[in-house]
């Protein structure tokens, strides 16, 4: 992130905290997990941002174990929060935690992990997974400049809806740009390995694909750890050279550093501090009685794909994640 945006996101919380003190703003922020740095610099930015507008701030882990979230949600409502921000583990097994809450009155926003339109919530802010995806793989298509695909896919987690549309739209985005550009597309996905969102897991599955077929020359994860990951299994097996990085999504500063330097290909930007910031801002909102009426149920931040044409102006030192 610049500075420029530094700056507009600081702005914006101060706005934001005049805002609040229309009356108590009592906030709780559910992640379903904090063992990843993008979900620390998710829970981070949202933890700032209300108390910048005043409010009193609960956060709570949910360890990647939905039982647990569905508690940590139960505790807070009970404890007094009017305002929740919550990350869900599952689409599907949040709805009823997710009602009781809005049922006591609770302003609730979901980010980032798709949370089903059924249950009674304001908001989803999320990046878009599908218009990141296809950018990345429009570029992916001008580098590959007429030569095959064979791709190494590195997944998060079996199910997981988000993993699913973000490799989709990379392939999508691949094979349009291919039909496009060349009026043809020879896009064949070698393997699928299983990273589950880390960086270890994502060297683990790199292995095995290569392994099983020598003849990759893409690899394309679903979030930047994985494929960090991958990087390292690549290095240590002499194929660096031969192989274009790309991940679907997320801005990892570390995958940052590496595109400036050309030695990584291009993300899709999913930036966790723009997502929480305008979270608690809408929460606020509808908890002081300011919330437009045409609200849309999801809202994406403005997608883009990061090379290392500009990755300058994204980066920022001082991110968590």
């Amino acid at each position: 992130m610049s500075m420029k945006t530094l700056a507009g996101v600081a702005a914006a919380a101060l706005m934001a905290g005049t805002a609040a003190h229309a009356q108590d703003c009592v906030l709780g922020i559910s992640m379903y997990t904090l063992g990843a740095p993008y979900f620390a610099a998710q829970e981070a930015t949202a933890r700032a941002t209300a108390e910048a507008a005043g409010c009193q701030v609960r956060s709570a882990d949910g360890q990647n174990d939905m039982v647990k979230q569905i508690a940590d949600i139960e505790d807070m409502v009970a404890s007094g929060i009017n305002v929740l921000i919550v990350n869900p583990r599952d689409a599907q097994g949040l709805i009823p935690a997710v009602n009781a809450a809005s049922a006591a009155g609770v302003h609730v926003v979901a980010i980032d992990s798709t949370l089903d339109p059924s249950a009674n919530f304001i908001t989803q802010i999320q990046s878009s997974n599908s218009a990141n995806g296809q950018l990345v793989g429009e570029w992916l298509a001008k580098q590959l400049n007429g030569e095959p695909a064979r791709i190494a896919l590195i997944s998060g987690s079996q199910g997981n809806l988000v993993g699913r549309e973000r490799r989709l739209g990379v392939l999508t985005g691949l094979m349009d740009a291919m039909l496009t550009n060349q009026g043809h597309a020879e896009v064949t996905v070698l393997g699928q390995g299983w990273g589950n969102w880390s960086t270890e897991g994502g060297l683990t599955a790199m292995e095995d694909l290569l392994t099983a077929h020598p003849d990759i020359n893409v690899v394309l994860g679903e979030n930047d750890s994985m494929v960090l990951g991958a990087r390292q299994a690549l290095e240590a097996a002499g194929r660096l050279g031969e192989v274009t990085l790309v991940a679907a999504a997320d801005g990892q500063k570390e995958a940052y550093d590496l595109i400036q330097k050309g030695e990584y290909g291009a993300t899709g930007l999913n930036n966790p501090n723009e997502i929480a910031r305008r979270a608690v801002e809408i929460g606020l909102q509808a908890l002081n009685g300011e919330l437009p009426e045409d609200t849309p149920k999801l809202i994406y931040t403005d997608p883009a794909v990061i090379t290392q044409e500009n990755v300058a102006d994204y980066m920022d030192p001082n991110s968590l994640f």
